[in-house]
């Protein structure tokens, strides 16, 4: 044990001296291991101050009340965790309905008030929010409406006045500093609602703890909210109580009989015991479960393995470095009777002192980190972190994990330095060392039989696990192989000149201190291209999935219950603010029979009268499964939901569904529908119908319309023949025939003007439909409705760009680290350079090479590497949509066409690694490296 002991002592020693010694070299062991430190230091001080006390959570959710009573569904019991927001409710359960009313109507007794529910003697505030259009510099926007007394000792912590005073009557009104930024404005200017035609002033300014991106206006109780035009009254009423001795589980349970919502402080504090609670006595209630921790620590597992596999290929050729540095003083310990094991201890201390030091920097580094960036933090969190929380438990285990990281990247080099023969050592020859033969078998074996487990895991098995296996054995195969590829490309340098030939042999030379630098730009590459790759494919699944309503960019304008010219204002509006080419006029059809009168319809398109038009289905057409007689097995009924003839076939979005079965318009439409035609022109203009179901249209292309003038009809009230119609190649968008004014006229149908529908040359940006809003609701216009179709919209370019850039500076990085030890390592060699007469660019020339080529080499091997994990992620997920879609088939759902593979290759950041990372490493190298080198006589 003392032998022992004194072993690691005297390594410790020579450790601390000789990092003193090279301190440029311990500087960048340092460096590479308080990076993660900082991270991982900081991350724990950010997240367990973000996780708020149950003092904390309640302040900033009921002030110092003592509860929140809120309305769930009034008169109606319900049960609710204490502490969740798990519930049930009684109208869940149709015999369970005390009251025997819908579910779905959200109708309230007129006769229930909240006050009679709360306790007695209890002081109450009444607090309501709702929403309404507000003005901006830009134009209008939506913001949140909160009513309350914020001056009420009751909401003490929920809100926080930054500037200002808060608002002290009517037209008043205090600002969230989101909603100041939004919109332009500022405290002490004028804020107008244009639904009440009203303008409120702006006192000051505050923040919701919780809450930090939300645009809301704070005014007093009963000034806003009762002027907006909100039929089912627009708001959300809470009522914040405090009351001598707090509010028990007992008066929870109560309140829950008449359908109250209790947010109890003193049992957040005190939660009753599962047996005490009737939801958890349920049979049927399952709690939100943590089934996903176990992948969750899977996940992290491999990332912690990853980062300590990235740090020992960074830091072991500095290690290396530094055994070949001390090969004298190690041979001089063994001359003297040190054995093997007393120059391992003398490296690995030098992994204990290092990764000790990378501890105490990584730690003090990573608090002054989130000390400096807690606004940052709390900004992109949308919350206030709480009070600093330090876990000294585990800021010890971070370092204890640094000084691991620190020994286990000196492991390799202190086996190596070990087996050194003491005569070697003292004479500083390096002898002549084979490269292993094993490593690259090993290497092939690994990367073909980890590419084959992950690609069969994702494709046959589709599992995540046997992805991820198999990725990390590819990987770590491509990492065995890598001193391999880099003594392949000595076999090149002779057709180079000179510094490019210089830079591939000394790589090729000291594969052992290039070949961990390209791994570890592998590793860092080969995620980055995963993840992006797996953000590729997923946007180009949605972008093929996305069912829009209209064509892209198209402008509606619709009306109902108005005449056309109600919508003269907004299309000036449109003209005005918006790129619009193409303006189309829809009417709706409907019967022109005596019952059916005006015509007028609600916003929804819906027919006020009980008159409708039926597109008819010829009779062997119409889907077996809609018989009123049909008798099928349960075989028989799922082939035929699979059937043509049982399918909605006019596909696409619903834009135009408000305007009932047939649309009413001339040729125009079909520029804006993008199915401008020839032969489809020529069929309205011949008296036919566009048909979009290829269900209603008999063979001969002939259209049938039943006309009714009362839903409880049998039969029609009259027949109208369209002849010459023709199926359509296209969307309908929510409507079964297209024809035109004269064509409807004739058929014996009624028409009304629905709206205005436009193309334009391009999507409305942002500020083009902010413009639109501020025209439109400066109008104030009643019956009228406006939407744009903006296509599908990614927003994952950030995402990509903080992938790159992460992957970017790692590469730069390794590289630049591995260039750093190969000039340390080859002073002598550029000491002989300068010597015969190479010209002081060749250093910079050299030096630049070196560090591109490994940065080259690495983001090369890293995106065939990171294509592995990606494509066997996508393949899992596909093969998951397609087990989901065999299962709905197999049970008879109308489940659409078989789910397509989109696997799409992130281009963008292969250009932005495989070109711009070995560029800026190349230039930057160059131009951090000295042109001259002071000559010194060489040793020996």
């Amino acid at each position: 044990m003392n032998h022992t002991l004194n072993r690691w002592r005297l390594g410790l020693r020579i450790a601390r001296r000789d990092a003193l010694r090279a301190k440029g070299r311990s500087a960048l062991v340092v460096a590479m291991i308080a990076l993660p430190i900082l991270g991982v230091a900081g991350a724990d001080l950010a997240v367990r101050t973000n996780q708020l006390s149950t003092e904390e959570s309640l302040a900033r959710q009921i002030g110092t009340a003592d509860a929140e009573y809120q309305v769930y569904e009034a008169g109606v019991p319900i049960m609710q965790h204490p502490t969740n927001d798990d519930l049930w409710s009684s109208s869940w359960e149709e015999d369970d309905n005390p009251r025997g009313e819908d579910p779905e109507a959200g109708t309230e007794p007129t006769d229930f008030r909240v006050e009679d529910h709360l306790p007695d003697g209890a002081t109450v505030l009444r607090e309501r929010t709702g929403y309404a259009d507000v003005t901006t510099d830009h134009g209008v926007m939506w913001a949140d409406i909160q009513e309350t007394d914020p001056a009420d000792p009751l909401t003490r912590g929920k809100y926080t006045l930054l500037s200002g005073e808060w608002p002290a009557g009517p037209g008043e009104v205090a600002a969230t500093e989101q909603f100041l930024r939004d919109s332009g404005l500022r405290v002490g200017e004028d804020v107008e609602l244009p639904e009440i035609d009203r303008t409120v002033r702006i006192t000051g300014s505050y923040e919701l703890p919780n809450g930090l991106k939300s645009t809301e206006l704070l005014a007093l109780n009963d000034t806003l909210l009762p002027l907006l035009p909100r039929e089912d009254g627009g708001d959300d009423a809470r009522y914040l109580v405090a009351v001598d001795g707090g509010v028990s589980w007992d008066t929870v349970m109560e309140a829950n009989t008449h359908g109250l919502k209790v947010l109890s402080r003193q049992v957040h504090l005190n939660p009753p015991a599962d047996s005490e609670i009737p939801l958890v006595q349920r049979a049927d209630y399952h709690p939100w479960g943590s089934g996903g921790e176990a992948e969750l620590y899977a996940v992290l597992g491999v990332a912690i393995a990853l980062v300590v596999l990235e740090i020992c290929l960074l830091a072991g050729p500095a290690f290396a470095v530094g055994a070949r540095r001390s090969r004298r003083q190690l041979g001089l310990v063994g001359s003297n009777g040190g054995d093997q094991a007393q120059l391992r201890a003398i490296m690995l201390s030098s992994g204990v002192v290092l990764g000790a030091v990378a501890a105490v920097v990584g730690i003090i580094l990573g608090i002054l980190a989130v000390f400096l960036a807690r606004p940052f933090l709390e900004n992109m969190n949308g919350a206030r972190f709480g009070a600093w929380d330090f876990r000294w438990a585990e800021l010890l285990g971070v370092a204890a994990f640094a000084v691991f990281i620190g020994t286990l990247a000196a492991l390799i080099p202190a086996i190596n330095a070990s087996r050194s023969s003491v005569l070697e050592s003292l004479t500083g020859t390096k002898g002549v060392r084979r490269g292993s033969r094993a490593l690259p078998i090993a290497g092939t074996i690994a990367l073909v039989s980890g590419t084959a487990l992950a690609l069969f895991g994702g494709l046959s098995m589709s599992s995540t696990v046997l992805v991820g296996v198999g990725a990390v054995i590819a990987e770590l195969g491509l990492v065995a192989l890598t001193p391999l590829l880099v003594g392949g490309l000595g076999r090149i340098a002779r057709f180079l000149p000179l510094s490019g030939r210089l830079a591939m042999r000394d790589a090729a030379r000291n594969r052992g201190r290039t070949a961990p630098a390209v791994a570890a730009v592998l590793a860092a590459t080969a995620g980055a291209v995963a993840v992006a790759t797996i953000i590729a494919s997923g946007e180009a699944d949605q972008r093929a999935g996305y069912v829009p309503d209209l064509p892209d960019g198209t402008v509606a304008l619709t009306v109902w219950n108005a005449g056309e010219d109600q919508l003269d204002p907004l299309r000036a509006a449109a003209d005005k603010t918006l790129p619009v080419t193409d303006r189309a006029d829809l009417s709706s059809a409907m019967p022109a029979l005596p019952a059916c009168g005006s015509g007028a319809r609600d916003e929804w398109g819906n027919n006020l009268a009980d008159c409708y038009i039926e597109v008819v289905t010829p009779p062997e057409k119409v889907c077996p499964l809609w018989e009123d007689d049909a008798d099928h097995t349960e075989e028989e009924m799922r082939e035929l939901r699979q059937d043509e003839r049982c399918m909605w076939n006019n596909g696409g979005g619903w834009g135009l569904s408000d305007l009932g079965t047939i649309a009413v318009g001339d040729a125009t439409i079909l520029k804006v529908l993008g199915i401008d035609r020839p032969e489809y022109r020529e069929t309205l203009e011949n008296g036919g119908a566009l048909v979009f179901d290829t269900n209603r249209i008999e063979d001969d292309g002939t259209v049938t319309l039943h006309l009714y003038d009362n839903w409880d009809n049998e039969k029609p009230t009259d027949v109208a023949v369209l002849p010459g119609s023709r199926l359509v190649e296209g969307n309908g968008y929510g409507i079964d025939a297209l024809i035109t004014p004269e064509t409807a006229e004739k058929a014996g149908l009624a028409t009304t003007f629905a709206g205005s529908y436009y193309a334009t040359s391009h999507v409305p940006t942002s500020a083009e439909e902010q413009a639109f809003r501020g025209e439109i609701d400066d109008l104030a216009l009643a019956s009228t409705d406006w939407r744009i179709e903006n296509g599908f919209k990614a927003d994952n370019s950030m995402a990509m760009l903080i992938i790159a850039l992460a992957a970017t500076v790692i590469a730069l990085g390794a590289a630049g680290i591995a260039t750093g030890l190969a000039q340390a390592d080859s002073e002598a060699d550029l000491a002989t350079l300068a010597a015969v007469g190479a010209a002081p660019r060749i250093r910079r020339t050299l030096s630049g090479l070196q560090c591109g080529l490994i940065a080259a080499m690495g983001v090369v091997l890293g995106c065939l590497s990171g294509l592995v994990p990606a494509v066997g992620l996508v393949l899992a997920n596909y093969q998951d949509r397609v087990s989901w879609w065999k299962e709905d088939l197999a049970a008879g759902w109308q489940v659409g066409e078989r789910p397509e593979l989109h696997l799409a290759l992130p281009w963008e950041t292969f250009g932005q690694l495989i070109v711009v990372v070995p560029l800026i490493a190349l230039v930057f190298a160059a131009l951090l490296t000295r042109s001259r080198v002071t000559l010194a006589r060489r040793a020996g």
